[in-house]
């Protein structure tokens, strides 16, 4: 069996490689840099040079293939990078899941994402929920827009896609936004924004299995949701607390007053190097609800996630690792430390002048 992937160096795709190695693949995954070469041989794949922007670049790599997994997509909450989105999340994918349909590969898994929903305003909803908008950042609309007017068309024209939609992603190697919190709040957390963001947490080995669930199991033009439990930040971050023995941040400050501080966080960020959970598009998101319900995956394709506390705790001795090995903060990390505290500074500021008046 040969399998041609897309973002095989990705937090996920690593984990999709390493599951399809060991059911007996012959993995052929696309490469855009040497470094990505040398992480895709290193696995044992069969390395294609190209990118998903360049539709002859797989063609050859991609012919033969019993499946195709395209889950390469630009991922990013910072502001300079978004121009990259449209090109990469919309244009590569409709050159990659195009070309699979062109050349008759029998399954396509597509990653797609539940945050095309939007915020959900504290609905727990299925594949059938639709939103178009407003979109909280260029990701979400994005991906969005690869979800409904990629995807789905090509369906509706026969291409035998099949549809996964994680929601957040947790595990040792993480650099999203939770995976950069929660090394945060190993490290120290003084201040929680947006206690109230909802969001699902799976771990990664676990959303990597339901791609290959997908493959083996999943209904051609079926999308299939994959998230484990709905829980709000700050519930998360005692939960952290209680695993971890380390104090949990005494100062919560509600979305509904850090939200106006997002411009001014835009203009240091400008300036400052900010960590990704303190830029301004990852401040829109403050306040959301990005949850949805896996029940489908779980009746047809038999997915499972393990319990948070394993999951959790296999991160943050990851990241405890991590940290013995790291060096003092540079200056850049010291910079961005202290916008932090300005901007918390600045909040209390604000917050104290209020209730004076």
């Amino acid at each position: 069996m040969k399998a041609f992937v897309t973002g095989g160096t990705g937090f996920i795709g690593q984990r999709v490689i390493q599951k399809l190695l060991a059911r007996g693949y012959q993995v052929y995954a696309l490469a855009r840099s040497a470094n990505s070469a040398q992480v895709l041989a290193d696995q044992g794949c069969t390395v294609v040079h190209g990118d998903i922007t360049d539709t002859e670049s797989m063609r050859e790599g991609m012919a033969g293939s019993d499946v195709v997994f395209h889950m390469a997509a630009w991922y990013d909450y910072d502001a300079k990078a978004a121009l990259q989105a449209e090109a990469i999340n919309v244009g590569g994918t409709r050159k990659v899941l195009r070309l699979a349909h062109e050349l008759g590969i029998p399954k396509i898994i597509y990653t797609s994402t539940v945050a095309v929903f939007g915020d959900t305003h504290g609905q727990l909803v299925d594949e059938t929920f639709y939103q178009g908008g407003p979109f909280l950042s260029e990701y979400d609309r994005t991906k969005w827009l690869a979800h409904y007017k990629v995807a789905l068309p090509l369906i509706e024209k026969g291409a035998p896609i099949i549809i996964v939609m994680p929601g957040v992603v947790y595990g040792p190697g993480d650099t999203s936004l939770i995976g950069t919190m929660m090394k945060m709040f190993y490290q120290g957390l003084p201040a929680l924004p947006g206690p109230d963001l909802m969001v699902t947490f799976a771990h990664v080995d676990d959303i990597a299995e339901g791609h290959i669930l997908a493959a083996e199991k999943g209904k051609i033009g079926e999308s299939y949701v994959l998230a484990g439990p709905a829980i709000p930040l700050g519930e998360m971050v005692d939960f952290w607390a209680h695993l971890t023995n380390k104090p949990a941040p005494l100062l919560r400050i509600p979305s509904q007053f850090v939200k106006p501080f997002s411009p001014l966080v835009g203009a240091v960020g400008n300036v400052v190097p900010l960590p990704p959970a303190f830029s301004r598009e990852a401040i829109n998101l403050l306040g959301a609800t990005y949850i949805a319900r896996a029940d489908k995956a779980r009746a047809q394709l038999g997915w499972e996630t393990r319990p948070l506390q394993t999951g959790m705790l296999e991160t943050f001795n990851w990241i405890a690792e991590q940290t013995t090995q790291e060096t003092a903060p540079d200056r850049e990390k010291q910079l961005a430390g202290l916008a932090i505290l300005a901007a918390v500074g600045l909040f209390l500021l604000w917050f104290i002048g209020r209730r004076r008046k």
